[in-house]
């Protein structure tokens, strides 16, 4: 199947949580940043997984904020570090490629924001995902 949804991470499942209605699903991305996904318990079930699933979690480029360094205080589960390796800027909105241990991630920010963090390529960047964000596909 192929996917408008650019950002595909390949990775492991490390952990299940099953709540009443969501589940939270820790996965070892390749590069071995870790990342969680909140999906539904009926997902969980119908994709199988369990510890050592290998599974790729998706994410729309919409999805990914980014900072210049690691935000605490914050409820986004997923800060992942990386370097910005290609920034192409358009007359509203940027698009920011980063390349982080085990793979890239794209994220598609305002040109404005872009700016205002200073982004170029080389920059080293944190790209901030809400675990509700990622979805997950058996690989």
């Amino acid at each position: 199947m192929t996917l408008s949804i650019r950002n595909q991470l390949p990775g492991t499942v490390t952990e299940v949580r099953p709540g009443e209605a969501m589940a939270t699903v820790k996965v070892r991305l390749t590069g071995g940043q870790d990342l969680t996904a909140a999906i539904t318990r009926e997902a969980v079930h119908e994709l199988g997984l369990t510890t050592g699933s290998p599974v790729s979690a998706l994410v729309k480029s919409t999805e990914v904020s980014l900072s210049t360094s690691r935000v605490d205080g914050l409820s986004i589960r997923n800060q992942l570090a990386g370097t910005v390796t290609r920034l192409t800027l358009g007359e509203a909105m940027a698009t920011v490629q980063i390349t982080m241990d085990g793979g890239e991630l794209t994220a598609a920010i305002t040109k404005d924001a872009a700016g205002d963090l200073g982004l170029f390529v080389g920059s080293d960047v944190v790209a901030l995902i809400k675990s509700t964000e990622v979805s997950l596909a058996k690989a």
